[in-house]
């Protein structure tokens, strides 16, 4: 094995003789590793293999990063080595933080050279999104790097997403979908601090913060560059994010905390009487919702339901993508993290609400959204009254959540009838219809006309395709947790053995030489296949997590 100073065209500065240095006529990554530390910049080379090995400057400089000219992917057959999947995890966090980043954040898709940019949405290098899969999860995944191994860089790649959401959290208390750095953008919102981290004067007058709030108040989005979006996990996947990075600094960054307080607070006081969360709000509510606009009540059917869109966004309670699941689930991550009996009680409101929101017999499930009186309504033009049989699902795996976390029984109560319901209701195929009819049960799916309004159909034929119609079913885990619960049973454990070797020799194997995970994909929203493949940050934090999985359970 012969050592390179300089690079691939160095000079020839020593051979070393490494005694069992290969596999099936590849070099080690562990043995590499340790010659990179003991030897400094330079190249290992056996053969037609080259491994770089250096010490770079800056933050990352306490690591020898391997990097990997011709892959180096474990044989078949062969464990691999922890050392093997801790360089992979390096290698794909510095190329992350370091290339992809951009002011902290994270998109969701980039073309493999990182030309063009996506989120939910076209975007430039001074935008980031927080709705997942953008910042917020890839926080997360940085932050479960660091835990694992203890290394300070991936403390410093996850300081800096944490930073970037602290720059746009709004007046209201949460978040919008995304972050804007560009002066003249970022000045339509309104963000507690600007770039050089001063506090912001907030818009909203104090007679409109100390007055009425709830769904009457905060659909007319006065204040629009204020509100705050319980949609799609975005504030309160932030929210958990930071209240890990917390806790990881023992609540010592006070920047960090009082983001962390002010949120909650917010999400708190956005509550309603009966335990919901509407989809926004545009100010941070001085009280919440009054109960004489919003009475507690059991879900019922309505006398009627237009077949059409109404346009009239009256669901004040939402279900809808996970909105009042998800911040059920923060309040318990906050009650964990803080103990604060407030955020427990407000979690099991949140489960109280789930039991309420169950409809009767004949369809024992879950709506998107209710309105007041607690009817199924409409939101968007594709979103109707109706059973919805992927939000059912989330409900059901919340209400188990709540058992868990709680030790209490009641949110096991509407289980059985729900997945008694949602089996007879499932399609040829096993999946579920995103929407089944009130009262009638009958699938409904909708079309796009010529003029692109959409048209509420019953067959599954020319279907919309920026939509889920039919999901697939979750109904068999959802039971096997239900029935766990009951026993008492323990949890199961991690994956081990052959298969996760496997599945880890494949994400190290699939790294390019930059440690980047690149697809052959299509980004959506500029309509096109990069010959250059797809970066994609969805895919890039789960395969951080499992090797992360890998490094604890190979301790």
């Amino acid at each position: 094995m012969i050592l390179r100073d300089g690079g691939a065209f160095g000079n020839v500065v020593r051979e070393i003789t490494v005694p069992q240095a290969t596999r099936c006529g590849i070099i080690r990554l562990d043995v590499a590793v340790q010659i990179c530390k003991g030897v400094g910049s330079g190249m290992i080379e056996q053969g037609r293999e080259t491994v770089g090995c250096g010490r770079p400057s800056g933050p990352w400089s306490g690591w020898a990063v391997v990097v990997l000219m011709v892959a180096h992917v474990p044989c078949l057959g062969q464990d691999v080595t922890r050392s093997e999947a801790a360089v992979a995890l390096r290698r794909a966090v510095r190329f992350f933080h370091e290339e992809v980043a951009s002011h902290g954040g994270y998109l969701w898709r980039y073309s493999g050279d990182l030309s063009l940019r996506e989120g939910e949405g076209k975007a430039g290098r001074d935008t980031i999104w927080v709705q997942p899969p953008g910042t917020p999860a890839v926080g997360a995944a940085l932050l479960d790097a660091y835990e694992t191994t203890g290394e300070k860089p991936y403390l410093n790649a996850t300081l800096a997403a944490a930073n970037a959401l602290l720059l746009g959290q709004l007046h209201s208390g949460g978040w919008y979908y995304r972050i804007e750095f560009d002066p003249s953008r970022r000045s339509t919102f309104s963000y507690r601090y600007n770039t050089d981290g001063q506090r912001q004067a907030d818009p909203v007058s104090a007679e409109d913060r100390g007055g009425p709030q709830g769904w009457h108040v905060w659909r007319r989005r006065e204040y629009k560059g204020n509100i705050t979006m319980l949609d799609d996990d975005t504030t309160q996947a932030s929210l958990r994010f930071l209240m890990r990075v917390d806790l990881a600094l023992d609540f010592k960054h006070e920047r960090i905390h009082e983001a962390v307080m002010y949120g909650l607070a917010s999400l708190l006081a956005a509550q309603y009487p009966n335990g919901a969360w509407s989809h926004n709000y545009d100010r941070f509510p001085a009280r919440p919702p009054a109960p004489e606009h919003y009475p507690v009540k059991r879900a019922s059917y309505p006398a009627h339901w237009p077949p059409t869109w109404p346009k009239a966004f009256a669901g004040c309670y939402a279900i809808n993508d996970a909105i009042t699941p998800r911040a059920i689930e923060t309040m318990l991550e906050a009650w964990t993290v803080y103990g604060d009996r407030r955020h427990v009680e407000s979690a099991k409101r949140g489960g109280e609400f789930l039991l309420l929101a169950q409809m009767p017999e004949p369809q024992p499930a879950w709506a998107q959204q209710y309105d007041p009186n607690m009817h199924p309504v409409w939101d968007r033009a594709f979103e109707p009254a109706a059973i919805s049989g992927r939000e059912s699902q989330t409900v059901l795996e919340t209400l188990l959540l709540l058992c868990r976390k709680t030790g209490e029984a009641r949110f096991l109560a509407p289980v059985p009838p729900a997945l008694a319901y949602l089996r007879r209701s499932a399609l040829s195929d096993g999946r579920l219809a995103r929407f089944y009819e009130l009262k009638t049960n009958r699938p409904m799916y909708f079309t796009r006309d010529a003029d692109g309004r959409h048209r509420l159909i019953y067959t599954p034929e020319r279907l919309a395709t920026h939509y889920a119609f039919v999901v697939d079913s979750r109904l068999a885990a959802i039971e096997a947790e239900y029935q766990r619960l009951r026993e008492g049973t323990p949890e199961p454990e991690r994956e081990t053995g052959g298969r996760l070797h496997a599945r880890i020799a494949a994400i190290i194997g699939d790294l390019d030489e930059r440690g980047a995970w690149v697809d052959d994909g299509r980004l959506s929203h500029h309509k096109i296949r990069p010959e250059s493949g797809v970066i994609d940050s969805q895919r890039f934090t789960d395969h951080v997590r499992m090797l992360c999985d890998f490094l604890q359970a190979a301790r």
